[in-house]
């Protein structure tokens, strides 16, 4: 309905906005070629878009490109998407994260980086864009705490993973944020190594506040 909404509203802006939004249900759903095809097409002829949309189909063709296993297209993207932050000046109400979120790209690169099995490089953005993120962003931090977790456990670091997970959990029992909760399930599956050791039994305690029932 949105993507026909877009169309029939003949702004090529809404338009490259509502592909973006549609590679992004793809990135969730794995489909990394699709992520792709989707924001290709909103780039192609893109000089007569604004900067905002080029940098939010850019920043999604990077995760396409991280889920097919591309890291010098993710990293290309997302430098090229950086060199026009500077020219984000437009007025329209919807898209604003690259300008409002601190460190915007870079947690798009260290998802990403993540997502390649890139452990040491994700580890160092997580802990760089963190630095950067206001107290008062307590759901954007949380999501990223979880995920920086799950780059933890995915490098056979599990330990250092629970010991984020006790500050992402203490944020999701005072939001019940979906994203987070979200965010959380995917380390508790990459947790699953150590299920019946210790630690996994430690996080198991950790996230029960905030699992039991859902």
């Amino acid at each position: 309905m949105t993507q026909e909404i877009a169309v029939r509203s003949r702004d090529p802006h809404l338009i490259g906005y509502s592909l973006v939004n549609q590679a992004h249900v793809r990135t969730d759903l794995g489909d990394g070629h699709g992520v792709i095809d989707l924001c290709e097409a909103v780039l192609e002829g893109s000089d007569r878009l604004f900067p905002k949309v080029r940098i939010m189909a850019m920043q999604q063709q990077a995760h396409g490109a991280s889920l097919v296993g591309d890291r010098a297209a993710v990293d290309r993207l997302i430098d090229t998407a950086g060199g026009l932050l500077p020219r984000v000046d437009d007025g329209l109400p919807w898209g604003n994260a690259c300008r409002r979120t601190p460190g915007y790209l870079e947690v798009q690169r260290a998802t990403c980086y993540g997502r390649l099995g890139l452990g040491r490089e994700a580890e160092a953005l997580w802990a760089q864009v963190l630095n950067g993120v206001p107290l008062t962003a307590r759901r954007d931090r949380g999501v990223y705490l979880a995920r920086r977790a799950t780059v933890a456990a995915e490098s056979r670091q599990p330990d250092h993973a629970v010991e984020i997970a006790r500050s992402a959990v203490e944020i999701a029992r005072e939001t019940r944020s979906a994203r987070m909760l979200r965010e959380l399930g995917a380390l508790e599956r990459a947790m699953g190594p150590w299920h019946d050791a210790p630690v996994g039994r430690d996080l198991a305690e950790i996230l029960a506040p905030v699992t039991e029932g859902s």
